[in-house]
């Protein structure tokens, strides 16, 4: 049951980063539907086309398509990733969902609190831009990184010596 939910959580996982990955795409080919949703300095930036922040783009849309897919890979576990690599892998997954829930959480807390006012917004804060941080975009993250930290949890990995035909071979 466990090796199922493990797939479960990883395929969500993967569904969220990728499609993450590609409103990010979306705004780095010259789409600016929900851009105005960030707000801010990376709002107006972003609809400048400079070359650096196409680069950035790219570079985060590369990032959000490993981490969707490192979570799938720790899960399926191929037989051709040696148990080092496996153990990489793995590593890599948790770095991760911590990095994801970690940013995704406090963003989403902090932008809750100001929603309710206990935490005061800037004068010029863009309270459209807030709002969406607080309920889509910094929870997407959020969410993202707990179905990739559960899915991880989930996945175990027996002895790679089973699956070999000559005990004798090293795994390293």
């Amino acid at each position: 049951m466990s090796r199922r939910l493990a797939w479960i959580f990883a395929c969500a996982a993967g569904l969220l980063g990728a499609l993450y990955a590609a409103v990010g795409a979306y705004w780095a080919v010259g789409g600016t539907a929900l851009l105005d949703t960030v707000g801010g300095t990376v709002e107006r930036v972003g609809r400048t086309r400079a070359t650096g922040v196409l680069v950035f783009l790219w570079i985060t849309v590369a990032l959000k398509l490993v981490a969707s897919g490192v979570g799938l890979l720790a899960v399926a576990q191929p037989r051709w990733l040696s148990e080092r690599r496996y153990r990489f892998v793995r590593g890599v997954a948790w770095m991760a969902a911590v990095i994801l829930v970690l940013y995704g959480g406090v963003l989403t807390l902090v932008g809750v609190l100001v929603q309710a006012d206990v935490v005061p917004a800037s004068a010029h804060a863009d309270q459209k831009a807030l709002r969406w941080h607080a309920f889509l975009w910094d929870p997407w993250f959020l969410v993202w990184g707990a179905l990739l930290a559960a899915a991880v949890a989930l996945s175990t990995r027996p002895s790679i010596d089973r699956h070999r035909t000559d005990p004798s071979r090293s795994v390293w």
